[in-house]
């Protein structure tokens, strides 16, 4: 299976590819830029070179980019949103350095103007953005639902993805705590949340899994991410989701609150479920 975590783009390209080597994972999520927003260093293409071939000769899964949190390409203030419909932009521009990867992203937060009003503005960023001859496919992720969040319900997500002009070139990122916090009951029943899933938007859609347990009861809509086996979902449903055969294949990436050798554990715990151990 592809697994990893979050590394830090300011190591570089390929020093990220090495890291993730040394954690034992074959696919890892970076910012990029600085999480809390700000200009992006400049690309060196070379480096770029450099992770593509080391991904190449390690079998590596797709890897799932992150843009910042400050990026809300609804924000009510127009401001805002133009820094964020830049950074979009700018983001997917980037990305073709490392071609035929994933950009995932928040669909951001209504502020007051409501889901209905913001939902035509987000897929009016993704349509200025993201460009026909682009590799990228750009993932709406699924939301816990706190504040005015969009995208907290697989409803919200479908009508985004309904206005998208360029359809085969955007998906979803399933995060497992944010989906659990959101009302969705993946301990008791993963089979009909994933066919509501289909129902609604489709698992051909569902490209890549933020893999979390959470610290909240199902339907707390608070996003607080714990530790594998830590928190309300727990072990054997995680361990669920991870050997669920409608999920195979795809990039799971660790969010939970780890240093790197919590990580390199949690990617060998999870890369045991996959062998069938506990």
């Amino acid at each position: 299976m592809y697994i990893g975590n979050h590394l830090s783009s300011s190591k570089g390209f390929e020093n990220m590819g090495k890291e993730a080597l040394k954690l034992d994972a074959n696919t890892f999520a970076f910012f990029t830029r600085n999480p809390r927003g700000g200009a992006a260093k400049a690309i060196d293409n070379e480096d770029a070179i450099k992770l593509r071939k080391l991904m190449k000769e390690h079998n590596f899964g797709k890897l799932v980019a992150h843009a910042p949190y400050t990026m809300n390409v609804c924000a009510a203030k127009e401001d805002i949103r133009e820094f964020s419909w830049n950074i979009l932009k700018e983001d997917l521009q980037r990305m073709e350095y490392l071609p035929d990867n994933y950009y995932n992203f928040h669909p951001g937060s209504h502020v007051g103007q409501g889901g209905d009003a913001a939902i035509p503005v987000i897929a009016d960023a993704v349509n200025s953005a993201l460009m026909p001859e682009y590799t990228t496919t750009v993932l709406l992720e699924t939301m816990a639902g706190k504040g005015s969040e969009v995208g907290r319900n697989f409803e919200e997500i479908r009508a985004i993805l309904d206005l998208i002009k360029l359809p085969d070139k955007v998906g979803v990122c399933f995060d497992t705590c944010h989906v659990w916090d959101g009302g969705y009951d993946i301990v008791n029943d993963l089979d009909g949340v994933l066919k509501e899933f289909d129902r609604i938007i489709g698992l051909d859609k569902l490209k890549a899994v933020h893999f979390n347990d959470s610290m909240n009861v199902c339907g707390s809509h608070k996003d607080r991410h714990q530790k594998i086996g830590e928190g309300e979902i727990g072990l054997e449903a995680l361990k669920a989701v991870a050997t669920h055969p409608l999920l195979k294949g795809k990039p799971f990436i660790l969010e939970t609150p780890n240093d790197d050798e919590g990580y390199k554990k949690e990617i060998a715990l999870v890369r045991s479920f996959d062998n069938g151990e506990v």
